[in-house]
């Protein structure tokens, strides 16, 4: 008996170039390719960045429309399209939000300590966070330490973020010496998430995770997050080693290191269909 896990690409991020590996896609038909490739090797999703014409990151909404234009074209609605809203340190909270606003994409991810960094600015991240419910935008809340997790649970008990139609993202060794993964780092995040969870009265799995990881150790941690009933996010953003120390030549080699020894555990890749009615 096969158990299925959503396996997405993030095949760019907002800082890497050409420079650093050819193979790493900028342009519209750049993306397009890769995220055809990519769904040929499992994957239900593609986290998309996209770039200005000078190869820097971009929120603007003509970048995106041209990108997810490409994507459509190569893939159709066979993979799940999740636009990010990444600032960079260049876009306000309200640009990461009005540019989702003016694009009204299929999935988005947001970072709660981006769009909500205080206070000052929880009027309009809860407004923004109702709205994407109820125009039932897949949402995916990215949770770089425990401590994101446990705003997450606040805002949760609050009701400021509503059951259903989202699911979160731990980032697995963001602040670790030189952004370094290891499968031990998904521990305390588990630890948080549950504790949450039975605080609400919810059962740990009843939203769904997913988690991303830096470094050569990438496939490793995601198989653990899939062998605990996670998910997982695998690319050229985080990472571009394979397990064994070498250079990946692309995405889909990346992808691989997980499916193929995920394959043999009985754990195979869901397809973007199933992956929206987990998040619906």
């Amino acid at each position: 008996m096969t158990r299925a896990y959503a396996l997405a690409v993030a095949p760019n991020g907002a800082r890497r170039t050409h420079a650093d590996h050819p193979a790493l896609p900028i342009t519209p038909d750049e993306l397009g390719a890769c995220a055809k490739a990519c769904l040929d090797a499992g994957a239900a999703m593609i986290h998309l960045h996209v770039r200005k014409a000078d190869g820097t990151h971009s929120l603007e909404v003509p970048d995106y429309e041209a990108g997810i234009a490409a994507v459509r074209r190569a893939v159709g609605n066979a993979l799940v399209l999740q636009v990010t809203t990444e600032a960079v340190g260049i876009y306000t909270p309200a640009q990461q939000i009005a540019t989702v606003q003016a694009l009204r994409p299929e999935a988005i991810s947001v970072a709660l300590r981006e769009v909500l960094p205080d206070a000052a600015h929880a009027p309009a991240a809860e407004a923004f966070f109702a709205w994407l419910w109820q125009t039932q935008i897949a949402t995916q809340y990215i949770l770089y330490d425990t401590d994101d997790v446990a705003h997450y649970w606040r805002l949760r008990a609050r009701g400021a973020i509503a059951p259903g139609r989202h699911w979160v993202l731990f980032v697995l060794g963001r602040y670790s010496k030189g952004q370094l993964s290891s499968p031990t780092d998904l521990l305390p995040f588990l630890h948080a998430w549950k504790t949450g969870a039975d605080a609400l009265g919810e059962a740990s799995d009843a939203t769904p995770w997913a988690m991303c990881a830096f470094g050569p150790r990438e496939a490793e941690c995601a198989l653990a997050a899939v062998l605990q009933g996670g998910h997982a996010r695998i690319g050229f953003e985080n990472n571009l080693y394979l397990p064994d120390g070498s250079v990946s030549p692309d995405n889909t080699a990346s992808l691989g290191a997980l499916t193929s020894a995920a394959a043999p555990l009985a754990l195979a890749p869901m397809t973007a269909d199933a992956l929206r009615e987990l998040t619906r």
